[in-house]
Order: structure tokens, then C-alpha cells, then sequence
């Protein structure tokens, strides 16, 4: 039987500059994300929306979703496959279309896992558990885009 786990955020407008949202230039984008027993995390949209481009804007925090969540579920196959990973950097690429009215949606993700691993006689298996990472992550299958992988392997003993 399926498990229910709930989570709530909490996000707080902060961008009311004294005349709210009276027209287009007279707020500011920004916001906080709360979470009870976590640091908060400064938001904006992104620049080119008239956000502040050092706060994270929900683009950036969606692919650093899709990324940790399939790094997470591959550190946990190898881990169950006795690999040994030993270092995982991901790169990872989302494109994302507006279309004429202003609207968007993301088109594509793509995910450039570097993987160092301790043997080099896992190295087929622990490219492979790319492909099962990807089936088990709890973003990727919420999303209704693809996300692609072009991982990079290499192994400490080569």
C-alpha cells in the first residue's frame, strides 16, 4: 500500500517597496523560503524577470531538485550494489521556453553526473545505475519533461 509523506514550506512575498503591486516596475520579485527547522532560503525570480540575480529564483531550485534527487537515489544503489563512490559532481542543464504570452514551462533537463568510484571493475554496473536512479527519483517522476543523463565514470584504480 502506498505511503503518504507530507511536506509544507512556507513562502513570503518581501518585495513590497511602499505601493505593493500598483504596476509592473514598483515591487521587487523577492521572497523567503521557510521551512520550520531550517535555515530560510532567499528567493527572486530570475533577471531577466526583474529579480535580483543573487537569490535563488524557482528555475535554479527545481534542477538543483531534479540533481540532488537522482544523485541521492544513485548514491543509494551503489551503495546497495557495494560500489564505493567516492566523489559525485553533477552539471546539469535544464532549458526552459516562454512563449508569447509571457508563459513557460521547462522543455528539457539534462543531467551531467561525474562519478568517481574506488574500482574499476564496477564501473559498467555504476554507469548503468543511472538509468535505475532516474525510475526511482521521486522529482523526475513528478515532472512532465524529460530529463536526460550523460554521466561520466571514472574509477580511483585505473
Amino acid at each position: 500500500m502506498p505511503k503518504d509523506h507530507p511536506y509544507s514550506t512556507t513562502v513570503t512575498w518581501t518585495g513590497n517597496k511602499g505601493s505593493g503591486t500598483m504596476d509592473y516596475r514598483s515591487y521587487d520579485r523577492d521572497y523567503i523560503i521557510s521551512i520550520n527547522g531550517k535555515t530560510d532560503i532567499p528567493g527572486s525570480s530570475d533577471s531577466v524577470f526583474l529579480g535580483d540575480k543573487s537569490k535563488y529564483n524557482p528555475e535554479d531550485l527545481l534542477l538543483a531538485s531534479i540533481s540532488s534527487c537522482h544523485m541521492l537515489w544513485y548514491l543509494h544503489l551503489c551503495s546497495k550494489n557495494e560500489i564505493v563512490v567516492i566523489d559525485y559532481k553533477d552539471d546539469a542543464v535544464g532549458i526552459m521556453e516562454e512563449s508569447a504570452d509571457g508563459s513557460g514551462k521547462f522543455r528539457e533537463v539534462t543531467l551531467h553526473p561525474q562519478v568517481l568510484i574506488a574500482d574499476k571493475a564496477h564501473y559498467e554496473l555504476a554507469k548503468s545505475l543511472h538509468i535505475e536512479a532516474n525510475k526511482m527519483c521521486f522529482i523526475a517522476n513528478s515532472l512532465n519533461f524529460p530529463v536526460k543523463h550523460e554521466p561520466a565514470c571514472k574509477a580511483e584504480n585505473e
